[in-house]
């Protein structure tokens, strides 16, 4: 154990924004199985008329998503979104270069929507600026929220679609810097093209919340100088620049990984600054914030090493990562750095919902599981509510990390709910191999006690969940430790994500 406790002060008054409650967003694909056999499985012995998995909605509603990016990714570069509306007998069936996979497109966007409205999510839809442009953006935003009266509305409601899908969020394109792209752009062709897109979707309804493509993550070559040559085409037309990123541990480096939201920051706070650099250059007063619409751990290496499946088929199963408890420790890691800059983001998508790089797991008719990753996911979305607080730490050990150098051990965040006099905080331990004493000074918070300690930790940093014994790895809840005189003192135990729950005591019952 460390010779010292770190000293956590928390304080109401050091508030950095509002909880974004779009923070707790994920993203569907039509990529492996996170579709066909993960959402919609019309064979399933849970499935409904539509042909959606109620096992799945059921672990949807209870991980807490508020917000879903559909249809991609990559895949979205080449889609026709006619393909997957009206009736499904008619619908064509595609080769989708992305996937290397065949596309049934069984599943569209009216079926999208109707799983929307059942898990109670807002839907974010991406528009294909790779292989087509404007005019379809067009056609698919008419088809979608106008109420009737033109053909693509009548279009909808004659699919049995009568009232409007009203959706404010619409993302121009994916990754249209990655050579991998379908349509792939340089910065100039794509602000360009996206500022065209924005622009004629605001004629029809200025109201729309647009989202140009950043960077596909901070190694890219052209980072940064993407983000300042679209947005000096676009600022004045979007609200939002994407970000994407993935963490991996990379040769037996668990140090680096656990340390992985420590370049998550540096690369946000980067994306802030060039886009204030661009808003000081074009004299603008709007604040353009970020779309953080990608983020998860992917073992992107064994994805690249294996490849995509050499024949045409559909739905081959893709990047089924096995999640441990280190992964869940840095998705908890991660959700605590978005929390921190909920400043300036204020969407956030994990990738991916079911199946393909996600937190819930579903075999072909069998049972639906929750990964390791599910429970911070879960936790943070239902308890994170309020004003997100800064909290300093002092005294606080480091590790050193290949990858980031000198990194703490303590990664802490805290949201305070004013109206339910409620205060949480979310801590993650990066440390392998002794706990952490946290001190943490509550005198700001008089009257609160220690309503609940979760903690997720095993003595195996690569325990996980599997259909044999999907409860292998479950959140703990923890007794002892109390409020004593304004400060609470505790252990972290190594590799773990620790979320405490304090609430006023009524001293009136």
């Amino acid at each position: 154990m460390a010779d010292r406790p770190v000293t956590v002060h928390i304080d109401p008054a050091f508030r950095i924004a509002p909880v974004s409650r779009r923070t707790f967003g994920s993203f569907v694909e039509h990529m492996g199985r996170c579709v066909y056999g993960g959402l919609y499985e019309p064979d399933h012995p849970s499935a409904d008329a539509v042909g959606l998995r109620r096992d799945v909605l059921d672990l949807v509603r209870e991980q807490g998503v508020t917000v879903v990016r559909y249809p991609g990714g990559n895949f979205v570069s080449g889609y026709h979104w006619e393909d997957g509306v009206g009736p499904r007998d008619q619908r064509p069936t595609r080769l989708d270069p992305a996937w290397h996979s065949v596309e049934t497109n069984a599943f569209g966007l009216d079926e999208f929507m109707t799983w929307a409205q059942a898990a109670g999510i807002e839907p974010m839809l991406a528009v294909n600026l790779g292989t087509r442009g404007p005019r379809e953006a067009l056609d698919l935003l008419e088809y979608a929220n106008h109420p009737g009266g033109t053909r693509l509305s009548d279009l909808r409601r004659s699919h049995g679609r009568e009232t409007p899908y009203g959706i404010r969020m619409w993302c121009l394109g994916n990754e249209m810097d990655g050579p991998w792209q379908l349509g792939h752009q340089t910065a100039h062709e794509y602000g360009r093209r996206a500022a065209e897109t924005a622009r004629a979707m605001r004629m029809i309804d200025p109201t729309l919340e647009l989202v140009a493509c950043g960077s596909s993550g901070p190694d890219m070559p052209t980072f940064a100088a993407w983000e300042a040559t679209v947005l000096e085409h676009t600022y004045d037309q979007v609200d939002f620049v994407s970000a994407h990123l993935y963490h991996e541990e990379r040769d037996g480096d668990l140090a680096s990984l656990l340390a992985s939201s420590v370049g998550m920051d540096q690369f946000i706070d980067d994306i802030v600054a060039t886009c204030d650099h661009v808003r000081a250059r074009t004299r603008s007063s709007k604040r353009i914030n970020i779309s953080f619409d990608e983020w998860n751990v992917w073992y992107m290496r064994d994805f690249l090493a294996t490849g995509v499946p050499t024949e045409w088929v559909q739905a081959p199963p893709l990047s089924e990562d096995d999640y441990t408890v280190a992964d869940a420790v840095v998705v908890g890691s991660s959700l605590i750095t978005l929390l921190r800059h909920s400043d300036r983001v204020t969407v956030a998508c994990q990738a991916q919902l079911v199946n393909t790089i996600a937190a819930i797991r579903a075999e072909p008719g069998g049972p639906a599981w929750r990964q390791t990753i599910f429970y911070p996911f879960a936790l943070t979305a239902r308890y994170a509510r309020g004003t997100v607080l800064r909290v300093e730490c002092t005294s606080a050990p480091t590790t050193d990390t290949a990858r980031y150098g000198d990194v703490p051990l303590l990664d802490v965040v805290a949201t305070y709910d004013d109206d339910a006099d409620e205060l949480v905080v979310f801590a993650v331990h990066r440390g392998q191999r002794e706990p952490v004493t946290i001190d943490m000074d509550l005198r700001a918070f008089p009257g609160y006690r220690l309503a609940e300690q979760v903690v997720l930790h095993d003595p195996d940093p690569y325990a996980r969940n599997t259909s044999a014994e999907p409860d292998r790895v479950r959140p703990q809840t923890v007794a002892g430790a109390a409020v004593d005189q304004g400060r609470l003192a505790l252990a972290l135990p190594p590799v773990s994500w620790t979320m405490l729950r304090l609430t006023r005591v009524d001293v009136t019952a």
